[in-house]
C-alpha cells in the first residue's frame, strides 16, 4: 500500500494518536514536515490518502505553501483519494473545497461538549453516541463546503465537522494525547490569557484536570472516526 501522507504545519502539532492507530494497523505513513519547509508534493497519487494537522497560522494566509497545499487536496478529490483534517487542516479542506474560512465569533480553547449532529451520515461516522468532549484549540471556522454534510458542531461553532464523500474535515482536536495537551498548554499560555474573556477558553490548569482520562474517552472517539477514514485508503 501506498503511505499515508500527514502534513505537519508547525512542529507542537504532529499527529498524535492518528500515528498510534496508522502504527497498530501496520499501514504506512509518511510525515511531510511543512514546518520545516519540505516542499508539498505536486500529486497525491502517490499516496492512499492525505492527512492535514493543525497549526496557528490561517487558511487565508499569505504562506508560500498553502496554495500548493489547496492544490494538493484538490487533487487528491479528483482522484477520489481520502482527505482527513484537523482544525487547520479542516479550514484548509473547506477552503480547498469551496468555502470560506472566517474568525469564529469566540476563540474556542480547551475541553468542551460537540454534538453528533442529527443526520445519518453523523451516526455512521460516530455511531450511537448523542455528543462527546473534544479538545479545541482555534479562533477561526468555515462554511459548508458544496455538497457537504454537517456531522458535528456545539454553541459556539456550527460548523465542528463536515463529510464529504470519502473526506472528512474536523475542526475540533481528536487525535489528542496527554503529551500534545501539555506542551500546547505550556506553549499557548499567553494566548490563553489573552483570551480568558470568551465563555469557550479554559486556564492551562483546567485544561489538563483529569487529563488521562479525557484523553483515554477522545481516543475511543477517534478510534472508530479514524478507522472509517482508513476503510476508504486507496491502494497499489
Amino acid at each position: 500500500m501506498k503511505p499515508v501522507a500527514i502534513f505537519r504545519h508547525v512542529r507542537s502539532e504532529g499527529p498524535g494518536y492518528f500515528a498510534t492507530v496508522l502504527t497498530r494497523r501496520s499501514i504506512p505513513h509518511r510525515l511531510v514536515a511543512v514546518d520545516a519547509d519540505e516542499p508539498v508534493p505536486r500529486s497525491a497519487r502517490a499516496f492512499s490518502g492525505l492527512v492535514l494537522m493543525g497549526g496557528p497560522m490561517s487558511a487565508n494566509d499569505a504562506l508560500p505553501w498553502i496554495a500548493p497545499v489547496l492544490a494538493l487536496i484538490q487533487d487528491a478529490v479528483r482522484h477520489d483519494l481520502p482527505v482527513l483534517g484537523h482544525c487547520l487542516g479542516a479550514q484548509l479542506m473547506a477552503k480547498a473545497l469551496g468555502a470560506e474560512v472566517r474568525p469564529a465569533r469566540v476563540k474556542e480553547l480547551g475541553w468542551g461538549e460537540v454534538s453528533v449532529s442529527d443526520n445519518a451520515l453523523a451516526r455512521e461516522w460516530f455511531g450511537a453516541r448523542p455528543g462527546f468532549t473534544a479538545f479545541h484549540w482555534h479562533g477561526e471556522t468555515f462554511s459548508l463546503p458544496p455538497g457537504a454534510t454537517r456531522i458535528l458542531e456545539n454553541a459556539y461553532c456550527e460548523n465542528q465537522a463536515f463529510v464529504l464523500g470519502k473526506h472528512v474535515g474536523l475542526q475540533c482536536h481528536v487525535e489528542m494525547t496527554p503529551e500534545l495537551v501539555r506542551s500546547w498548554c505550556h506553549a499557548g499560555r499567553a494566548e490563553i490569557e489573552a483570551a480568558r474573556a470568551s465563555p469557550a477558553v479554559q486556564s492551562a490548569e483546567e485544561m489538563q484536570d483529569l487529563l488521562e482520562m479525557r484523553v483515554t474517552q477522545l481516543n475511543a472517539v477517534a478510534e472508530r472516526v479514524y478507522a472509517r477514514w482508513l476503510e476508504g485508503l486507496v491502494g497499489d
